[in-house]
C-alpha cells in the first residue's frame, strides 16, 4: 500500500511538473514530449528550473529555426542527452552549464551536434568541484582572476599534508589530487614536467610532475558551458 501511495504521489508531482514546464513559453512546450519519453517521473521536478533557464537562452533564436533543428536526428539526440543530464543535476550551476552547452551547440558553426554531444558526455564525467579546478587553470598566474579565486577559495586552497598531518588532512589532500588527476585522464588538463630544473637535476627530477596546464579540449569545454569569461 505504501508503494502504491508513493507511486500515486510521484505521478501527481510529474503531472504538475509537466504542467509548469508546458507553461514556459517555448522551451517547455518543445521539451515536454521528449521528457515524457526519456525521464522517469520522480526526476521531472528537477527539470522545471532547467527549462526556465534554457527558455531564456533559446529566446535569442528564431523559434522556427529551433523547430527545424530539433527535427534533425543528431540535434534531437543531443537535446535528449542534455535533458537526461539535467534530470540528474542537483546544483543550479550544473543546470546552467548544461543549458549553455545546448544553446551553444545550436549556434556553433565549427562544432556539429555529435561533437557537442561528446562535450556533454565529458561534462557528465566531472563534478562541480572539478569544473572549478578546470576553470582555475584557465588563468593560472598568481594574482590573476582574483574574483573567481576568492569566490571559490574554500575549494582552491591547496592542501599539503605534512608527515605530522592528521588523517583528515591526508584524506582531503588525496581527494584534491584525485580531482586534478581525473581532469588529466579526460584530456582537459595536461601534466607539466621538470619545472625549475638545475644543472644537477636527476632523471627523476625531469620526470616529476611539477604543474598542470589546461588543454585545448579543456578550453573548448569551458567555452561551451560559458565559463571562459574572465572577470
Amino acid at each position: 500500500m505504501n508503494n502504491l501511495n508513493k507511486n500515486n504521489k510521484n505521478d501527481l508531482v510529474a503531472k504538475a511538473a509537466r504542467s509548469v514546464m508546458g507553461a514556459v513559453p517555448f522551451a517547455g512546450q518543445l521539451l515536454c514530449e521528449i521528457v515524457d519519453e526519456i525521464i522517469p517521473n520522480q526526476k521531472i521536478d528537477r527539470l522545471i528550473k532547467f527549462v526556465e533557464i534554457l527558455d531564456k537562452k533559446l529566446s535569442a533564436f528564431q523559434q522556427e529555426f529551433i523547430k527545424q533543428e530539433v527535427q534533425k536526428e543528431e540535434c534531437a539526440d543531443f537535446f535528449e542527452e542534455g535533458i537526461r543530464q539535467a534530470s540528474r543535476a542537483l546544483s543550479e550551476e550544473r543546470k546552467e552549464y548544461i543549458a549553455t552547452l545546448l544553446t551553444n551547440g545550436l549556434s556553433s558553426k565549427d562544432i556539429d551536434y555529435n561533437e557537442s554531444k561528446h562535450l556533454l558526455r565529458i561534462l557528465s564525467e566531472i563534478n562541480d568541484i572539478e569544473i572549478i579546478w578546470l576553470r582555475f587553470y584557465l588563468v593560472p598566474t598568481i594574482g590573476g582572476d582574483d574574483e573567481f579565486r576568492k569566490k571559490h577559495e574554500n575549494i582552491l586552497e591547496k592542501i599539503v599534508a605534512t608527515l605530522i598531518a592528521t588523517q583528515e588532512v591526508k584524506d582531503r589532500e588525496a581527494l584534491q589530487n584525485s580531482y586534478i588527476q581525473h581532469l588529466v585522464q579526460l584530456g582537459l588538463l595536461e601534466n607539466k614536467y621538470g619545472g625549475g630544473l638545475r644543472f644537477d637535476s636527476t632523471p627523476e627530477d625531469i620526470l616529476k610532475v611539477t604543474n598542470h596546464e589546461i588543454t585545448m579540449l579543456g578550453k573548448l569545454l569551458l567555452h561551451q558551458i560559458g565559463l571562459d569569461v574572465i572577470s
